[in-house]
């Protein structure tokens, strides 16, 4: 068996990530044939993958790129098994790199990106296996959970990361002053993250959702003793504050507790004689 040199180890830990004794172990199983090691390792690490492919990846972050021109912007969430992985470098570095990824290829599905080959520092490989890869190194399972992209066409595209990474809002509006509407589509990225709306307009709820609200209310009524006659108006009241919490526009504004979104689209639109729709918004909160 050839000698392996301590710089040898060096070179194939910074190129890998692994740790010095699995490098070693890795040369030494290669006969110190360096890119041997490294196809090693990255079975080595698929099959770590595959071993803890039980276990929980509850951990993670959202991570979210627009690009330069803010027409086009990616929200993905990453997982990982602890907190502490996903706030080092290598996994957030990885995570950055998906969504350039996912931008640069037009990705508009999870399924979509899996296929996409990394570039050489990631030994080129599609983004399926270096899942795997980046389990062996990290020594933690990775998931992909999900991911989308939102294009603002003529309009103006916006974002909003809350401190930690956990929880993220991408917006798209259609305005005809997209300069002048940055700052709105802004606030109303952080209204998106931070009140949860589901819909644009109460038009767009789904039909289960509303029935099963309906029913929910009327059993509630019945229970409360209210008359059968008066529980119809009582479910009505009650339905319109359900929209009031999951349609955008019906929210209280986050900024001003007395207005609601669609007062300050209205506002926007008087005062700068502008457009101002909200086309599109994806939420993602870790683990939701």
């Amino acid at each position: 068996m050839s000698q392996i040199s301590a710089k040898d180890v060096k070179d194939l830990r910074d190129t890998t990530g692994v740790g010095m004794m699995e490098c070693k172990k890795a040369l030494e199983e290669t006969g110190g044939d360096m890119q041997k090691a490294i196809e090693y390792l990255r079975k080595k690490g698929a099959a770590m993958a595959a071993k803890r492919a039980d276990r929980e990846a509850s951990e993670g972050a959202v991570c979210i790129l627009l690009g330069d021109d803010q027409k086009t912007g990616v929200i993905l969430e990453l997982n990982c098994e602890t907190d502490f992985v996903a706030r080092g470098e290598v996994f957030t570095g990885f995570a950055n790199e998906l969504a350039a990824l996912a931008l640069a290829n037009s990705c508009e599905s999870k399924e979509q990106l899996l296929a996409i080959r990394l570039g050489e520092a990631y030994g080129g490989e599609s983004v399926e296996v270096a899942l795997k890869s980046m389990t062996g190194k990290l020594g933690e399972k990775l998931e992909l959970k999900r991911m989308a992209m939102l294009s603002a066409g003529d309009g103006v595209l916006e974002s909003y990361i809350h401190p930690g990474s956990q929880l993220g809002a991408l917006i798209a509006l259609t305005t005809d002053k997209p300069e002048v509407a940055k700052a709105l589509a802004k606030d109303l990225a952080m209204q998106v993250a931070a009140s949860a709306p589901i819909v644009t307009d109460r038009s767009l709820v789904p039909a289960e959702f509303v029935e099963k609200e309906k029913e929910i209310y009327r059993q509630q009524a019945l229970a409360q003793g209210k008359k059968e006659e008066f529980v119809d108006k009582i479910v009505m009241g009650r339905l319109d504050k359900y929209y009031q919490e999951v349609v955008l526009t019906e929210q209280t504004f986050i900024k001003d507790q007395n207005v609601r979104v669609s007062g300050v689209l209205d506002d926007f639109r008087k005062k700068n004689q502008a457009q101002a729709v909200v086309k599109a918004f994806v939420r993602y909160q870790l683990g939701a």
